[in-house]
């Protein structure tokens, strides 16, 4: 085994040992508190995470002006949900960044 062989096993160790990124799933396990379980025994909280736009409520108000009639009925619609956000049970890939201090919710996973 020469030097060059060498100096590659002693960069991929290194690399081994820092954990700069890997994926792992989770599952949410509580939306009020927000609290995601990613292995039997590791559960986290909000703010170990970085949760991305799109993966959050939102919701557009209305004025009760607006009515909308469905088949034969009026209601008034106050509030319009575009996005329910995350919920409990959702199953989410996971990025974690290097350290494992933080985790990036990359998307919900179907």
């Amino acid at each position: 085994m020469g030097i060059i062989d060498t100096i590659k096993r002693a960069s991929i160790g290194a690399v081994d040992a820092s954990n700069p990124v890997s994926i792992d799933f989770g599952e949410v396990i509580s939306v009020d508190d927000f609290k995601v379980k990613i292995d039997q025994k590791q559960i986290l909280s909000k703010e170990f995470f970085v949760i991305p736009e799109h993966l959050t409520r939102y919701e557009v108000d209305l004025t009760d002006n607006n009515m909308y009639i469905n088949e034969n009925t009026e209601s008034s619609l106050s509030t319009l949900v575009i996005r329910e956000g995350l919920q409990k049970g959702d199953k989410v890939l996971l990025l974690r960044v290097q350290g494992g201090q933080q985790y990036i919710i990359l998307d919900k996973v179907v």
